[in-house]
């Protein structure tokens, strides 16, 4: 089910508790909000037996939606169940309408707060209603661990490629999986992948650059306020982008030198290449909008890209934003024609193609987001000290969480000394730092 149908379901909680505070349960408009409510508990119970919406490190979620941004009705339910010291609730397939009349009663009355709410509810609540166990929200927060995460998406793209390089049509299923995975992360998180991005394998580059592109363009798209479906679909298609590559010889893909015309032209029509194998895909990775990602993401905005034969059609939004992900992780990928940039300076260059072969609008908020030093740039503080960007703030960007690398007079520390600045006192940094010249690897420091 959709983000929709699970925001109708929250909204539809908060609307009948909102209600109880001003009329009875027996009141005429009470019963019709109830009726609705059963509605789409009755509509969701259509494809699933169990219906879980708790807590997840005090954000909202029901099943695979989160609901990280404001939200009056989700910040309704989280004051409820924060008021119950409780994770959530589960409900059952035959839930109806006199158990949520009584589920209702109890939460406007409780008996209790922890222990003795679900001590209660056990012996005298609804029957298909149970109180979420803390054991079960820890299994959906290891799930959600960024690191767990990003590895689970490498081994399901080795997996569609090896399936593709064996002529076999590959289901997506694993992939929406990961990808709604990612998608809540990011929208909980947005920098959480961000900085796992930045670890890059240069001997698994086909791998990891098919996943960096799929946690930028959820960044980006986070950043763009498109919706969460949405933002399934933009991490899908990137995750799938490249797919077509598989159909081109392996010695043009991995050609350090320049390409001849010939092999350009080749590798022109991965875009094509891959759409078509994802439109026979079974699973959500045939739907239209990703099949358009695939195909369009090397289509520029000003239209000088390709594949020739599309220019002159809309262009998916999603696909320009794809576009911007998949620049950004070329330009700070090592590769054998080319050493990396610093995220920093990837952006300045990127910002030179705003209008042009880049949707401006598009990248503009991606950079805003990044803040002014995004996660894994090196700098220079006032006093002297260089330290790593290891992370920014959600609501401004320009907080940022510094891991001190070099002391004051230069001297390499023993540990890293974290240190955190606010918008205002990340003015102490003076200028960013070439890692290479330090002689360090900055995404070393993301794994202390």
């Amino acid at each position: 089910m959709s983000f929709q149908h699970h925001q109708e379901l929250v909204q539809g909680i908060a609307a009948a508790l909102k209600g109880l505070k001003l009329y009875p349960m027996q009141h005429p408009a009470i019963e019709q909000r109830n009726r609705t409510l059963i509605n789409a508990f009755t509509q969701l119970f259509g494809k699933q037996r169990i219906i879980h919406i708790g807590l997840l490190e005090g954000t909202l979620f029901v099943e695979d939606s989160l609901f990280a941004d404001e939200n009056p009705a989700a910040e309704t339910l989280v004051n409820v169940f924060d008021s119950l010291e409780i994770e959530g609730l589960e409900f059952l397939s035959g839930f109806n309408q006199p158990q949520l009349e009584q589920l209702l009663e109890i939460i406007m009355k409780p008996p209790g707060k922890g222990g003795d709410f679900i001590a209660y509810m056990n012996q005298h609540g609804p029957e298909h209603v149970k109180v979420a166990s803390v054991e079960k929200i820890e299994d959906v927060q290891e799930e959600k661990s960024p690191r767990k995460i990003y590895g689970k998406a490498l081994k399901v793209i080795n997996d569609i490629f090896n399936d593709v390089r064996m002529g076999r049509i590959p289901s997506s299923d694993e992939a929406v999986g990961v990808v709604k995975n990612m998608a809540r992360l990011t929208l909980e998180d947005p920098h959480a992948l961000f900085a796992l991005s930045l670890l890059k394998d240069y001997d698994n580059y086909t791998f990891t650059h098919s996943v960096n592109v799929s946690v930028l363009a959820l960044s980006i798209g986070r950043a763009c306020c498109v919706s969460e479906e949405e933002l399934r679909t933009l991490g899908l298609g990137g995750l799938l982008h490249d797919i077509g590559k598989l159909k081109i010889s392996v010695d043009i893909i991995n050609k350090p030198g320049k390409l001849t015309d010939a092999e350009f032209t080749a590798i022109k029509g991965h875009p094509a290449l891959g759409a078509e194998i994802v439109s026979k895909m079974e699973g959500e990775g045939s739907a239209q909008d990703v099949v358009d990602i695939v195909r369009g993401h090397h289509l520029r905005h000003d239209r000088t890209g390709y594949p020739v034969d599309i220019q002159k059609q809309k262009i998916s939004r999603l696909a320009e934003m794809t576009a911007i992900a998949d620049a950004y992780d070329a330009m700070t990928t090592l590769r054998s024609y080319q050493n990396p940039v610093t995220p920093r300076k990837a952006l300045e260059i990127l910002k030179t193609l705003s209008g042009s072969s880049l949707n401006a609008e598009y990248l503009e908020r991606f950079a805003h987001s990044l803040g002014t030093y995004p996660v894994g740039t090196l700098v220079r503080i006032d006093t002297n000290e260089i330290g790593l960007v290891v992370s920014v703030g959600h609501k401004n960007p320009n907080d940022v969480v510094l891991k001190i690398i070099f002391g004051t007079v230069g001297e390499k520390l023993p540990e890293p000394v974290t240190l955190e600045l606010n918008g205002v006192e990340a003015k102490r940094i003076v200028g960013e730092v070439d890692p290479f010249v330090k002689g360090i690897e900055v995404t070393d420091y993301f794994l202390k």
